[in-house]
C-alpha cells in the first residue's frame, strides 16, 4: 500500500478520515500523546534513510509520523475523534527541502558507481537548512578530479530537466531484477514494490519523497570527503541548503574582510601571520613569567627573614 505522500509529492494538503485515535506509549517529552491513524496522509513517515514530514491535522500539530508495516501513525498532543473529516496539512518547507536533499543522493549514488564504481553503503539526511548531509561510498578515497567531475555531471543532468518518476511494481516481477536496492524493510507485506526512476540514469528502490523532474533540484554543491574506515564520507548539499550555506558563507567573508583589513584571496595568509605571530608571542610569555617566578623567589630568600613556607597566586 502506498501513501498519498508517496503518489504526489508534491500535494501539500489532504482531506482524510481518522481511523484511529488512542493515547501513545510513553515517549520523550514534545513527541505526542496521541497516535492517529488516518485513511490516508500527505504526511511521510520516518523511512529509507529520510526523516518525517511536520504538519497538523485539523489545526492540530503534527509532531512526527513513523511507519508500522503499511500504517502512517501520527503524533500528536490532542486527540483527534475517530471517524471525522479533516484537513491534513503538511510543512511544505521542510518537506521540500527533504525532497531535494533525498532526490540528490540518488543523483549522487547513480553517478558516483556508474562513472567510479564508488558504490554507496550508507547516506544521512541532515536536518535543517544550514545542516549537510552525506554519502558513504566503499571506497578508500575519492580524489578531488573525482569529486568535481561527479558534481559537474550532476548539475548538467540537473540542467538537462530530466525526468525523476516513481512506479509501482509487484513483487517477484522481472523489472525488480534491474533495479538498485540494498533490500526490501524486514517487515514489508509482499505487496507492492515502489520504484524511483531518473530517466536514462538510475532506477532504485525507494520509498521516499522526491521531485518530479531533476531541474528541482536547482543545483548540488560536494563540499568535501573524509576517509572512514575503508569508506569516504561525501558531505554534500542541494536545492536551497546551497543558497542558505552561499548567504552564511559571504557573511562570514564580509565579516573577516573587516576584522583582517584584507580581501576574502588573502584571509588564509593574514590568519597564517596571525597564528604564527601568537605562537611566537605565547613563547616569549611563557619565557618572561618563568624568569619573574624565579625573580620573585630570589626576593623572598633575600629578605631578611625569610618565612619557611612561601606561596604566591596571581
Amino acid at each position: 500500500m502506498s501513501l498519498k505522500c508517496q503518489k504526489d509529492s508534491y500535494l501539500r494538503s489532504y482531506r482524510s478520515r481518522v481511523a484511529s485515535c488512542r493515547p501513545a506509549e510513553p515517549v520523550g517529552k514534545g513527541e505526542g500523546k496521541y497516535e492517529v491513524v488516518l485513511d490516508d496522509t500527505v504526511l511521510f513517515p520516518e523511512g529509507g534513510g529520510q526523516p518525517y514530514d511536520r504538519g497538523a491535522i485539523n489545526g492540530v500539530e503534527v509532531l512526527r509520523v513513523l511507519r508500522r508495516g503499511a500504517v502512517a501513525v501520527h503524533f500528536t498532543e490532542e486527540p483527534l475523534e475517530e471517524g471525522a473529516e479533516v484537513e491534513v496539512e503538511v510543512d511544505w518547507n521542510r518537506r521540500f527541502d527533504h525532497m531535494q536533499q533525498h532526490s540528490a543522493q540518488h543523483l549522487i549514488t547513480a553517478i558516483a558507481d556508474r562513472d567510479f564504481g564508488h558504490k554507496t553503503t550508507s547516506w544521512n539526511l541532515a536536518i535543517g537548512a544550514g545542516s549537510r548531509c552525506f554519502v558513504e561510498l566503499a571506497a578508500q578515497s575519492v580524489s578531488p578530479a573525482q569529486l568535481r567531475a561527479i558534481e559537474d555531471t550532476c548539475n548538467e543532468a540537473i540542467r538537462s530537466q530530466i525526468p525523476m518518476t516513481p512506479h509501482w511494481y509487484r513483487s517477484g516481477t522481472p523489472e525488480l531484477e534491474r533495479v538498485r536496492s540494498r533490500g526490501l524493510p524486514d517487515d514489508f507485506d509482499g505487496s507492492e514494490v515502489r520504484v524511483v526512476e531518473i530517466e536514462g540514469i538510475d532506477t532504485n528502490m525507494c520509498c521516499g519523497t522526491h521531485v518530479s523532474n531533476l531541474s528541482h533540484l536547482q543545483c548540488i554543491k560536494l563540499l568535501h570527503t573524509e576517509s572512514k574506515k575503508g569508506s569516504t564520507l561525501l558531505s554534500y548539499i542541494a536545492g536551497g541548503r546551497v543558497g542558505h550555506y552561499l548567504e552564511r558563507a559571504y557573511s562570514n567573508e564580509r565579516t573577516l574582510n573587516q576584522l583582517l583589513s584584507v580581501s576574502m584571496d588573502e584571509h588564509r595568509e593574514s590568519v597564517e601571520k596571525l597564528l604564527k605571530s601568537n605562537r611566537v608571542a605565547a613563547k616569549v610569555t611563557r619565557a618572561q613569567l618563568r624568569e619573574i617566578a624565579q625573580l620573585m623567589a630570589q626576593l623572598h630568600l633575600s629578605s631578611p627573614s625569610p618565612r619557611p613556607f612561601f606561596n604566591l597566586h596571581r
